[in-house]
């Protein structure tokens, strides 16, 4: 455990997808592109990054931990959870599985309880900052008799946790809800928050309206966007197509983010192509939840599923789109498992879409990309900034993706924190 404030760390190998700058050097660079360096850190940031063949001579009087390959990450950006329904799986299942289910039982669910609700939110936030993430953006349930008490509970913990975890907020309702006054004061309470405008798009006679009034309250109040859209396999829903062309028709400047998108891969070839355009025209960035999508797509009773329920990841890729992966739901009835844990994300990502050989930048997916579309600083380890880093035992991917790396550290302003996860018994 680092406990000096100025160390080395020495021996790590580090994706070079997330190394600004780059280095130049060849030597040491491993065929999953991993680079051997060196870090020097003093008072919290880092201060010097050298391949490890090219480091000066350190001085003996300062503390240096060998880490013998092992990878080293930037703190995970987690950038589409749901704080609030999480962690309600023993009182509320979803006794088949199904989406549809899923949306009866958390309706079912919600209390007027404030303190089952900072309960469980919170204990998310403590499993999700103890294994290494350090900014997370939640989808908050905003139903007009139940989103004030939803939005105190999440103004408190994010003054809590302020020196910790950035905390984003995002509205859920459909577009619908959107209408009249009472979507302006949504709006204006997540704006208060410094949150992002969002909803839940369907197929509907008046979905470019709805999309329109979205569209002008951001723009209104410069507030970004962040929508559910296409989260089924129907080849014809495509608000995902939709949300795009209104982007360009109201010439959107802010940063637009769309989420699950899995019609897209049961549509065809041609729509796709289509969509892919306008989303790279209008600057759309996507996030896939590989996890949840893959627990509700094509659930059929007594029946095995015959698709991975994700979107077109590697097209949208290909199209030079954004893409993110995150945890989404834990413990809820759309997600009865999950951690809270970016790794977790990532491994689980990388074998239901198929991200390795090669592994490429997919690492970027859970760390750097998610923070440059929630509008955060560079989340890259480089010279000057802040010491937040993850680090493992496993030298390799294909080590860090076999274990679930209970044993790592965590370093938050060059510090190791306590990596103990909260006992589920707090929840009780």
């Amino acid at each position: 455990m680092v406990i000096s404030s100025h160390y080395w760390l020495i021996n790590a190998h580090i994706p070079q997808c997330l190394l600004r700058p780059i280095p130049s050097t060849q030597q040491h660079i491993t065929k999953e592109g991993l680079v051997c360096c060196d870090l020097e850190i003093r008072a919290g940031k880092i201060i010097a990054i050298y391949p490890s063949e090219l480091t000066p001579v350190i001085d003996n009087s300062v503390l240096s931990w060998d880490l013998k390959k092992g990878i080293v990450l930037p703190c995970f950006v987690d950038m589409h959870t749901h704080l609030d329904k999480g962690h309600i799986w023993e009182r509320t299942p979803n006794p088949d599985g199904t989406f549809e289910s899923a949306l009866r039982a958390v309706a079912g669910d919600r209390s007027n309880s404030y303190d089952d609700l900072y309960r469980r939110m919170e204990f998310g936030l403590k499993s999700s900052y103890a294994q290494g993430t350090k900014a997370i953006r939640t989808h908050l349930d905003c139903p007009w008799d139940y989103f004030d008490l939803t939005l105190q509970v999440f103004k408190d913990l994010q003054t809590k946790w302020s020196d910790r975890l950035i905390l984003q907020p995002v509205s859920l309702i459909t577009l619908g809800e959107y209408a009249g006054k009472r979507g302006e004061v949504i709006a204006d309470r997540i704006a208060e928050l410094g949150g992002v405008v969002g909803g839940v798009p369907f197929t509907d006679p008046n979905l470019e309206h709805q999309l329109d009034r979205l569209f002008s309250l951001a723009k209104d109040r410069n507030l970004d966007l962040d929508l559910h859209t296409d989260e089924n396999d129907d080849p014809t829903s495509q608000t995902l197509k939709a949300t795009a062309e209104a982007a360009l028709r109201h010439q959107f400047k802010g940063s637009i983010v769309c989420d699950h998108c899995c019609s897209l891969a049961v549509q065809r070839d041609e729509d796709v192509n289509i969509t892919l355009e306008l989303l790279k025209a209008a600057k759309i960035g996507i996030v896939s939840l590989p996890m949840c999508n893959l627990y509700l797509q094509d659930r059929h009773a007594l029946k095995t599923p015959r698709w991975r329920g994700i979107t077109l990841i590697h097209e949208l890729k290909q199209a030079e789109i954004p893409i993110a992966i995150a945890s989404d739901n834990v413990r809820d009835p759309f997600f009865g498992f999950g951690n809270h844990d970016g790794l977790e994300v990532f491994s689980m990502a990388v074998k239901i879409a198929h991200l390795d050989t090669p592994y490429g930048d997919w690492i970027k997916a859970i760390t750097t990309t998610p923070a440059a579309l929630m509008g955060l600083e560079s989340n890259y380890i480089s010279v000057g900034a802040s010491a937040d880093l993850v680090i493992f035992k496993a030298r390799y991917f294909s080590e860090l993706l076999s274990r679930p790396q209970s044993d790592r550290h965590v370093l938050r302003k060059g510090i190791a924190i306590d990596t103990a996860l909260p006992d589920y018994a707090d929840l009780d």
